[in-house]
């Protein structure tokens, strides 16, 4: 890549722009062919290696004696799986922020603060210097496995656009700081890549969300937009935004040049009609990214469309099956190992110090070479309160082909039971929908749903027949920014907090039905 030295001074020069883009592609094509010829099982061996020499006398690796650790058996027999409270209560809470030494060498710099979508307590995960690195070389890879096979969609040429959360970073009191991972990207970002990206540092520094989007959406009208990156909820408030400071019709017309949207944090299957609409040209193209604050899983392949898991950014992956989660000694596969079609959850490794962390999140492979995935859920987001083993894949699923069927689109919504007060009778699925303009019929739309799910899941399927263990679900229709109200209610509007998708406990469905119902955001009231 081009240096700083040269870029930052004459970025804005047509011609500087377009070299930039043909160095851009040309890494492209050396980078995705040089990811197609990997073969991962080494990979992944190597770099668990690398990591565990590199962390053999923190207090972690003296405690788990990598000094003798020589093979992935050997690293598995001596480290288990855990998730964060155990690293938090064990490793880091009790100096907590400054970390010298604990699961990782040397001090660490940055902490992602994680809301936890199915706990909701804080979490602080600590980000090292080499996982910024990891995260950098993740990004150009996306970057790259897009432009190989998009070599024509120029994205140098113009900026990309970074809707984040806050950049402003709590400064701690050892030095560290602590915020949102995107705001550590932000302040991290390659000097020579400043010139080509949106909005400015000191614009992203802004806390107050609704202000920010006002402010992004007036600037960067005027500015030659190639690429938007964020959660889909909150890009559609930006293009509301947008055509309000435009008056323009749709999103192509204000940014001509739009030719990627990188999407994640989120199911896309249940906006994609919605973005098509909003945008408006076929000419721009969407890409599933995989990142979490713990590290980089994976990025969309374009030639497979599917999740393509990175293997070479320093991060160990391991995948337990889902039905073993909870017992003492799971099966762990590795990227060589795993099965098509099986659910899994993830553990990984990483170069900022988390030793097979169950991250929370399930997938399932579509093939073991390339390492191609789905997300299909979190571990405990999933429906099985009557029986019927409904996972988040097949719920996102449901609600989307039901929207393209009846022609309407939704903007969030949220699944929980609801548990007869008769144990006795039968209970039902209550789905709490936004939708971007008219609502349908509750009732057509809740069969829609329903048929959707005897379809894909025969535990469903089982428990519908005769409505004698489940009875067809509801729907009830939220008025447009009822969740961004709850949100806020709860001091987690903007950014990259999310409405919590599903409630198998009913506990958050009974609390947004309370809260819509006392603040009159039901429909037709």
């Amino acid at each position: 890549m081009p240096s700083s030295a040269f870029l930052a001074p004459v970025a804005g020069h047509k011609w500087v722009r377009q070299a930039a883009d043909a160095v851009a592609v040309r890494y492209a094509h050396a980078r995705t062919i040089a990811l197609d010829r990997m073969e991962p099982r080494k990979v992944q061996h190597d770099t668990l290696m690398r990591l565990v020499r590199t962390a053999r006398n923190t207090r972690f690796g003296r405690d788990h004696d990598f000094a003798r650790i020589g093979s992935v058996a050997d690293y598995q027999a001596r480290v288990p799986v855990r998730e964060y409270e155990w690293f938090w209560n064990t490793y880091w809470k009790d100096t907590y922020p400054r970390l010298d030494d604990a699961t990782w060498p040397g001090r660490i710099p940055y902490y992602a603060l994680s809301s936890g979508t199915t706990s909701g307590a804080t979490k602080y995960i600590p980000v090292s210097r080499e996982m910024v690195a990891s995260n950098k070389k993740a990004a150009f890879t996306t970057i790259a496995l897009f432009r190989h096979a998009h070599p024509d969609a120029r994205l140098f040429t113009g900026k990309f656009f970074f809707l984040g959360g806050s950049t402003d970073l709590r400064t701690q009191p050892d030095g560290s700081f602590a915020g949102d991972l995107s705001g550590i990207a932000a302040k991290e970002v390659y000097g020579f890549l400043r010139p080509y990206t949106f909005p400015p540092y000191e614009l992203s520094l802004l806390t107050d969300w609704e202000e920010k989007v006002r402010r992004f959406a007036a600037l960067s009208a005027v500015e030659p937009i190639t690429a938007l990156s964020g959660i889909p909820s909150w890009m559609l408030k930006l293009f509301d935004r947008l055509k309000q400071v435009t008056g323009k019709g749709s999103v192509a017309e204000i940014w001509p040049e739009l030719r990627l949207v990188i999407h994640g944090g989120t199911k896309f299957d249940p906006y994609h009609d919605l973005f098509r609409k909003e945008i408006g040209s076929d000419a721009v193209k969407f890409c599933e990214v995989y990142p979490c604050s713990e590290g980089f899983i994976a990025t969309e392949d374009p030639r497979y469309h599917l999740l393509r898991v990175v293997p070479d950014h320093d991060i160990f992956f391991e995948f337990v099956p889902v039905d073993q989660l909870g017992r003492d000694y799971p099966t762990r596969h590795t990227l060589g190992e795993v099965e098509v079609g099986v659910q899994y959850a993830v553990v990984l490794t990483s170069c900022a110090g988390v030793w097979s962390y169950l991250l929370g999140d399930t997938v399932a492979f579509e093939s073991r070479n390339p390492p191609l995935i789905r997300f299909t859920g979190r571990t405990k987001y999933f429906l099985s309160a009557f029986g019927e083993h409904l996972i988040s894949e097949e719920v996102e699923k449901a609600v989307a082909q039901a929207c393209h069927q009846i022609g309407v689109d939704q903007v969030d919504f949220h699944v929980g039971p609801v548990f007869p007060s008769d144990p006795r009778k039968p209970g039902h699925h209550l789905y709490l929908i936004e939708f971007a303009a008219a609502a349908p019929d509750p009732s057509r739309f809740a069969q829609k749903v329903d048929a959707d799910l005897c379809r894909l899941n025969e535990d469903y399927a089982a428990h519908r027949v005769g409505d004698l263990t489940m009875l067809v679900p509801e729907v009830r229709v939220v008025r447009r920014g009822g969740f961004d109200e709850w949100m806020k209610a709860r001091g987690k509007f903007g950014g990259q907090n999310k409405v919590p998708r599903m409630d198998n406990s009913g506990k958050i469905t009974n609390d947004l039905v309370a809260w819509f119902e006392s603040h009159g955001w039901f429909a037709g009231t």
